[in-house]
């Protein structure tokens, strides 16, 4: 889940200064930006806010990481995914893009109630920023990798997670984010027919926005559900590839989905996801048993039925930031305690909801801090927190013997 929309505006603004320096006089994209005096102090305010941290941060393990999208089946009925995974040494592919469409910054634009130049801006100044994974760089073959499905926050999309995907591919796993195609995505999309995936004719979705007269929690519920079978779905097919059964990848690109063949370790599987990604994790565990174990980053458990909490016999782990948090869903978590099954629970002090996502890399020190998408403490440490705490959960529940400290 996206934070507050003014938030997340601000975020995303304060990006365009590491980049471009914008003119918001000239530009002026924003209705309220009346005079020239308050459109400077705002563009002085996010200069100074880009000065700091603001890169994604490279893996911490010993691998090299790739990354490539998959998509099986053209419809919206199919799989889409981003894939981080162990690759070769590859000095010959560039980075991969953070996000790769503008229709995505269309839908973030849409999401945060601001006129489509926004989007139109951000894809502009911001659409250049790149992930330190190499695109479609070969898999590292010879070994059987643990699997982890991931799945995104409300508002969110299947690249922005990255950090996340980065440092658990660079430690010997392969991560599958799956774009989730419920109307709880900014935007994704999908081809009509087989001439349109051919052309490459995209047909674009966009967050499903609540009805005045629809009451959230139906809807939420359904989507949660819809989550789970797409992560189930993810993992029939990476399964169906490993196996060696003949898939195309409808984006076509250079990746060569046949190297994926005997690359899964079966009997280490996971699920992994962010905010209402938190409540899929739990959801997709009482539905298969497959996964072996999850972890629920700063869950938001609304979405979830009462009676969930009662099938989920694989070992959970909640990751809560500090600030997100509020009792009524703690309950909810406690909920999901049952005699003689694994649950952990873990707080970060000083952290915030997007300390789990890209966009807390994504700007500076000042605008991150006022508003939260940076906690108090540094968002280097509290990903390499989190991180280092989902690894070690991982190693013992899967059996991967990581070096992690």
């Amino acid at each position: 889940m996206l934070p507050p929309k003014l938030h997340a505006l601000f975020c995303l603004c304060s990006c365009l200064a590491l980049v471009h320096p914008i003119d918001w006089q000239d530009l002026n994209p924003v209705a309220h930006i009346r005079s020239s005096a308050w459109a400077n102090k705002l563009q002085a305010l996010m200069a100074a806010a880009s000065v700091g941290q603001s890169n994604i941060p490279k893996g911490n393990g010993p691998y090299s990481v790739g990354c490539t999208d998959l998509m099986f089946d053209y419809t919206k009925k199919g799989s889409f995914l981003r894939l981080y995974y162990p690759s070769q040494e590859d000095e010959h592919h560039s980075d991969t893009l953070w996000i790769p469409n503008k229709e995505y910054f269309f839908g973030l634009s849409k999401y945060l109630g601001t006129h489509w130049l926004m989007g139109k801006i951000l894809s502009l100044f911001f659409g250049s920023m790149t992930t330190p994974a190499g695109w479609n760089s070969p898999l590292r073959t010879g070994e059987n990798y643990p699997l982890i499905v991931f799945s995104h926050g409300l508002g969110a999309f299947r690249t922005i997670y990255s950090a996340i995907g980065i440092d658990l591919a660079s430690h010997g796993f392969i991560v599958a984010a799956v774009e989730h195609r419920d109307g709880s995505a900014s935007a994704t999309y999908y081809f009509k027919d087989q001439s349109a995936a051919e052309i490459g004719n995209k047909s674009w979705l966009y967050l499903q926005s609540l009805k005045s007269e629809e009451e959230e929690m139906p809807v939420r519920n359904e989507q949660v559900q819809t989550r789970a079978k797409e992560c189930s779905q993810a993992l029939d097919l990476i399964l169906a590839i490993d196996g060696g059964k003949p898939v195309k990848n409808v984006l076509d690109l250079d990746f060569d989905v046949e190297q994926l063949k005997d690359s899964i370790d079966r009997n280490k599987i996971a699920v992994i996801g962010h905010s209402f990604g938190g409540a899929t994790v739990i959801q997709t565990l009482s539905e298969d048993q497959r996964f072996r174990c999850g972890i629920a980053l700063d869950a938001w458990m609304f979405p979830l039925d009462d009676e969930i909490y009662s099938r989920i016999p694989q070992p959970l782990f909640f990751i809560n930031s500090e600030r997100f948090q509020y009792p009524a869903n703690i309950k909810r978590m406690e909920k999901s305690y049952l005699p003689g099954k694994e649950r952990n629970m873990i707080t970060i002090r000083g952290s915030v909801h997007q300390n789990f996502a890209d966009f807390t890399f994504a700007t500076g020190k000042i605008v991150g801090y006022i508003f939260t998408l940076k906690g108090d403490i540094d968002s280097n440490v509290a990903l390499d927190l989190s991180n280092k705490a989902s690894l070690a959960f991982l190693q013992k529940h899967l059996g991967k013997k990581l070096s992690i400290f």
